[in-house]
């Protein structure tokens, strides 16, 4: 029997319900190297299960005593391990880390390479989800190699490419919105593209790559008349209700009106301006995908994903739904986003980036200035959902299904 100065837990003196937590809050307490000793009247190898699941492999279960009348094991919380070399390479040692620092070591670890430097994830089962994470928040910055693929083992070499700006737009944008005045200033599309490189929006627009570089890098965030909300680090149920609390309300509030002028303009001046029966076209294409796209993301995917941040928050078991899954919901949601956005291109392409004629009437000037409005909100409104939202939810699903 260990001596009564040891961390002893007398289970049998618990209450059943308190049984359990009470190991789990006291393993909480221990410092790297200290131990505690459950004493029960049976195997406690369900707690042992328990606790890998919830903190993985960062103890070692060593039994005193094996019966027939008490059991004694000791728990003791081992030295997180740091990373390894291994022929000059530099090996993560993934199962023998806490859950929740799994996916944040490799993100730390990759943020520190220096391009072309590489690392090995060393894990139990294929890590695929840390690709998809670390593509969605970082962009096409990485190669994947497998090493070895199972059964017993998976080594993947990571490797950051050589690139002279890594972040995808919607990163760049993320992180600082006040760098969306250059991506507008060059008609380059930061939200329904996104996930772009810069120096491929440049590529396909025929834009000096280096110009443009040396503007973002000039803007610092302080810019007049913008916003200084840092969308990025907030909560993402918190997020959601704020793009349904502004963005849809604007959407329902001053849509309706611009098709009214819509429609009033293109009786009035349409004989001259042909180009506003095409906008009109457009006008009510959008209004009716986001009546319905708006509704969807209000009764299914924001609660889907607020129910995921909840799991999350509160370490519980999550399974997916039947029917639609999350990915699919996103995937149809950002397909319906790229529509709107062609739309607005469209109606930008045919009024020659809101060139006024010189017979416009109030009317005329109005809805070009509500036209513009919109666009502007619509954009940011796809960025947040597209560029951090559905970004950041995906990741965490990932994880919970890891």
């Amino acid at each position: 029997m260990p001596t009564a100065t040891e961390n002893i837990i007398n289970v049998q003196e618990l209450e059943p319900r308190l049984r359990h937590q009470t190991i789990f809050n006291v393993f909480n307490t221990l410092g790297e190297g200290e131990y505690l000793i459950i004493h029960n009247n049976h195997d406690p190898m369900p707690v042992h299960y328990q606790l890998m699941n919830l903190r993985g492999n960062i103890f070692s279960w060593e039994y005193l005593q094996k019966g027939p009348e008490w059991w004694d094991v000791k728990v003791t919380r081992q030295v997180p391990p740091v990373p390894t070399e291994t022929d000059g390479d530099l090996i993560l040692n993934i199962p023998a880390l806490e859950p929740q620092q799994k996916h944040a070591l490799i993100f730390h670890i990759f943020d520190q390479l220096e391009a072309g430097e590489t690392f090995i994830i060393h894990n139990d089962h294929d890590p695929k989800p840390v690709y998809y994470q670390l593509k969605g928040e970082r962009g096409d910055v990485f190669t994947w190699e497998y090493l070895s693929e199972g059964p017993q083992w998976w080594d993947i070499r990571v490797t950051k490419k050589a690139e002279e700006i890594q972040e995808t737009i919607g990163e760049i944008v993320a992180k600082d919105i006040s760098k969306t005045t250059v991506f507008k200033k060059y008609g380059i599309d930061f939200c329904c593209n996104g996930n772009r490189s810069v120096k491929e929006a440049c590529e396909a627009k025929g834009l000096d790559y280096k110009q443009v570089v040396e503007e973002l890098n000039r803007v610092s965030g302080n810019v007049t008349g913008h916003s200084q909300l840092n969308y990025d680090e907030w909560n993402l149920d918190f997020l959601a209700d704020y793009v349904v609390n502004t963005h849809h309300q604007y959407v329902r509030k001053y849509l309706p009106e611009i098709v009214q002028y819509m429609n009033k303009v293109e009786q009035v001046h349409g004989a001259h301006h042909p180009e506003l029966a095409l906008m009109k076209v457009q006008v009510d294409k959008i209004e009716a995908e986001l009546t319905a796209h708006m509704k969807e993301e209000e009764t299914l995917l924001f609660p889907l994903i607020k129910e995921i941040v909840k799991v999350k928050n509160e370490g519980s078991a999550y399974s997916k739904a039947p029917g639609e899954t999350f990915q699919v919901l996103v995937e149809e949601t950002e397909k319906e986003h790229d529509s709107v956005g062609r739309a607005l291109e469209e109606i930008r392409r045919l009024n020659h980036d809101y060139e006024i004629p010189q017979d416009a009437c109030t009317s005329y000037k109005l809805l070009y200035k509500m036209l513009e409005e919109l666009e502007n909100d619509l954009f940011t409104h796809i960025h947040l959902e597209n560029n951090i939202l559905f970004v950041k939810a995906r990741a965490i699903e990932k994880e919970l299904l890891n």
